[in-house]
């Protein structure tokens, strides 16, 4: 009897911190509301507050929904109790739920301007920040939960569902990126149908690459929505990394399915990409660097810049921290390409640059510390 009041009573304060949770959420999105219906320049509203109040309103309430559908879930595993509270972990990760509410707020607003240029894409870059702090909150706490992980999967979902539809809006990624945002549900659904069938399914493997895949999707994605970066590279970009996450989802669903099996096939591309396509991404990139410098170097004006793009090469061609050289010349190239059409050789700059941020530098690299760090689950 005893046992059975104190489980009732970690039920009614986790229901009573969901509630609250709710509220506090509510609120700051009404705050939000506020001020947005208080700024205006020469008495022109610079964005519909009862639009964004409508949008950010109900993704909030799809978020709480989530939550509370889950919360028989935290639990580090299925067998243990509830722990008492949802804890600092799980609070960070609603903290990011919110943050995607308030960025789908400022969806299909046709009059952005100033401020509320940035806002959406530093709501959403805070969200992505975010998404590795949690992480790492719940190891060093030790304080993971299936609850956490579901949050984690579904929060990931909706922010590139949210996010790429503002950039597509804002012309900074093409229609095309949309295919990654329902990649997810439709994989979710097809796995659905084919259980509810009686099909068999099988596990996917464990990929460290397919976390660090949706990784870089949220960071691309947070980066292209800032105004400092050129719409004709980030559509480009955009296009380069949608792709090989993909063909990640199509691998993965003839795993599900049984079409392949073992481990052998993926091994065989490991060895054969760290060997031979990796090295090659590598040259490539600097080859045509050097060839999109000669073409564009009207523009190569600003010492910096030049400095900029010479320590990525020598970072990208000698294998000391390739993936920050990528970045570096990738980031460069958004903010400062001159406002012409892309060229061949840019585009082989900007996909042989993305494959190398992706996949990493290979073999004959003397350092691939940033392997280490993007390849670690933070506790997730």
């Amino acid at each position: 009897m005893v046992r059975f009041c104190f489980w009732n009573l970690i039920s009614y304060a986790m229901n009573y911190e969901l509630r609250l949770t709710a509220v506090l959420g509510a609120s700051l999105v009404l705050l939000f509301y506020a001020g947005l219906s208080v700024v205006r320049i020469d008495h022109l509203e610079l964005v519909s507050a009862n639009q964004w109040l409508l949008q950010a309103g109900l993704t909030w309430g799809w978020v709480c929904w989530q939550l509370w559908q889950r919360r028989d879930l935290n639990r580090p595993h299925s067998q243990a109790p509830l722990y008492p509270n949802l804890g600092l972990a799980n609070r960070l990760t609603l903290l990011r739920g919110g943050l995607i509410a308030l960025a789908a707020g400022f969806l299909w607003q046709s009059s952005l301007e100033g401020v509320f240029l940035w806002l959406p894409g530093l709501l959403y870059g805070l969200s992505a920040v975010l998404d590795r702090v949690d992480g790492f909150v719940a190891r060093k706490s030790r304080r993971t939960s299936l609850l956490g992980s579901q949050l984690d999967m579904a929060f990931d979902a909706l922010g590139l569902l949210v996010a790429p539809l503002l950039a597509v809006g804002l012309g900074k990624l093409h229609w095309s990126y949309l295919l990654l945002s329902v990649a997810f549900y439709i994989f979710q659904i097809a796995f659905w149908l084919r259980v509810r069938r009686g099909f068999p399914v099988y596990p996917m493997l464990p990929s460290m690459l397919r976390r660090a895949l949706a990784g870089f999707q949220m960071g691309v994605v947070a980066l292209v929505l800032l105004p400092v970066f050129e719409a004709q590279v980030t559509r480009t970009l955009g296009l380069a990394f949608m792709l090989p996450v993909l063909i990640g989802f199509g691998v993965d669903w003839l795993v599900v399915t049984g079409r392949i099996r073992g481990t052998s096939l993926f091994t065989r591309f490991q060895f054969f990409s760290e060997t031979f396509l990796q090295p090659a991404l590598r040259l490539l990139m600097v080859v045509a660097l050097v060839a999109v410098c000669n073409q564009i170097e009207s523009a190569l004006t600003s010492g910096i810049f030049l400095f900029g793009l010479s320590l990525g090469a020598v970072l990208v061609l000698t294998g000391l921290g390739g993936r920050l050289g990528a970045l570096l010349i990738l980031l460069l190239l958004a903010a400062q390409y001159p406002n012409t059409s892309l060229t061949l050789t840019a585009y082989l700059l900007l996909f042989s640059g993305t494959g190398v941020l992706l996949l990493g530098t290979g073999r004959f690299s003397p350092w691939q510390g940033d392997a280490a760090w993007i390849n670690r689950h933070d506790g997730a």
